[in-house]
């Protein structure tokens, strides 16, 4: 007699090992990518654009193209609606990303030199036009793959694996710049890079191709204006676009100020990195935790304070050595925009609605990259204003700048901060 399992009992046990294969997957899928994200992005990309020759107003426009162009999303939310697989469109797109950010390892040894920082520009912006449809495929594919229930230990645990070895790969990326400065240096960093962006274009291959809930309008400008009519989230969206203008007109310019004004060296700046990785990691395993026991507009607000402390930080510079300084604020930066970034992203998939869900993700990506955009831009534009100032006001640009901005950040998140997402 052959013994057969209840029907109810085997689905479930069926539905529970397909929940964890996915949930594998996706945390398999970010390990090359979190080493070509390290590799080629943070202080490797600021010391690359250096080495290419680049100035401060050129490297705040490369870190603005990356949240400018989400404004492609809102186009790509409408035409998500009528493709027949997301997957099928995920690979394209992600793979179009990897493929072209990686081959701009290729430019110094097939362009003239004149032309290097124009190239990578080209290449770097349609990369991150196709990364940025991708993104949000992605985004709209994971909030269906992961249960809402662990949602947010679920992502703490993920980003806390994939930072800790993006901080083994900051550090040992610091070494191999220190020891083989310029040419031989990138080169060496690119080969891994390669390598990672064919591993992760085929572990996109396993994701699985779940259904995808369509939106119930099939007008674009019906199905764009339910994101504005939802005032709960539009309030929420604009105030934190307004927080990203003003972080980004100093957070991402952090290792330029490191390595062209400081001088630096890349082993130290790669260490700092580390470090703010470290206490990311530890910082995503709480926020996670936390997330199950408060809202996510409540969490993000508690990062706010902490992300203006990392900018006041710099602060310390003037009666303190300089690497005391740099080491508080990357872990005050760790803490912080670890925590925010993990609770926008899971407030953008869990506090909208499930089939309109692409364009409220498009619609806050739009709104904070103008902004995000704007910031980097304006902040590379007044570090090359500050360049012509006498050298007894050196200081502003070295932490004078960054601490002002971190009053204002303070004055913002008490005020404003306050009540959109705690009192709405």
């Amino acid at each position: 007699m052959v013994k057969v399992n209840p029907p109810s009992f085997a689905g479930k046990r069926r539905k529970g090992s397909t929940q964890r294969i996915n949930l594998s997957i996706a945390t398999w899928e970010g390990v090359p990518a979190i080493i070509l994200q390290t590799l080629l992005g943070g202080p490797f990309l600021t010391g690359f654009l250096l080495y290419l020759g680049a100035g401060s107003r050129h490297i705040g426009f490369v870190l603005a193209i990356t949240t400018f162009v989400n404004i492609a999303q809102i186009g790509a939310a409408f035409w998500m609606q009528r493709i027949r697989s997301r997957k099928r469109m995920l690979l394209l797109f992600v793979g179009l990303h990897r493929i072209l950010w990686s081959a701009t390892g290729l430019i110094p040894f097939l362009f003239p030199k004149e032309w290097w920082v124009g190239v990578y520009i080209g290449m770097y912006t349609v990369a991150f036009i196709s990364n940025t449809i991708g993104g949000m495929i992605w985004t709209s594919l994971i909030g269906d793959i992961v249960h809402a229930k662990v949602r947010g230990r679920y992502f703490g645990i993920r980003n806390t694996i994939l930072n800790a070895l993006g901080s083994v790969c900051l550090f040992v990326g610091g070494i191999v710049l220190d020891r083989f400065p310029g040419e031989t240096g990138f080169l060496i960093l690119f080969i891994p890079v390669w390598i990672c962006a064919i591993a992760n274009i085929v572990i996109y291959f396993f994701y699985p191709d779940v259904p995808f809930e369509r939106s119930t309008e099939t007008v674009f400008w019906r199905m764009l204006k339910k994101p504005f009519q939802d005032r709960s989230f539009l309030k929420a969206a604009l105030f934190l676009a307004a927080w990203l203008w003003i972080q980004t007109l100093i957070v991402p310019l952090y290792s330029y100020v490191m390595l062209d004004l400081l001088n630096i060296n890349y082993q130290m700046v790669s260490l700092i990195t580390v470090v703010q990785t470290i206490v990311m990691m530890a910082g995503f395993y709480i926020w996670g935790n936390l997330n199950a026991r408060f809202s996510n507009k409540t969490l993000l607000f508690w990062t706010l304070p902490i992300i203006a402390l990392s900018c006041l930080s710099w602060g310390l510079m003037s009666f303190m050595p300089v690497l005391i300084a740099l080491f508080m604020s990357h872990i005050f930066l760790g803490i912080g925009v670890g925590g925010f970034n993990q609770l926008a992203f899971n407030f953008t998939i869990g506090d909208t609605p499930k089939s309109e869900r692409p364009m409220f993700v498009a619609v806050y990506s739009a709104l904070t990259g103008v902004t995000s955009f704007l910031g980097p831009l304006i902040g590379g534009w007044l570090y090359e204003k500050m360049e012509e100032w006498p050298e007894t006001l050196n200081w502003m640009a070295t932490y004078g700048f960054q601490v002002g901005i971190g009053v204002a950040m303070l004055l913002l998140a008490f005020t404003l901060g306050r009540r959109v997402l705690l009192k709405s």
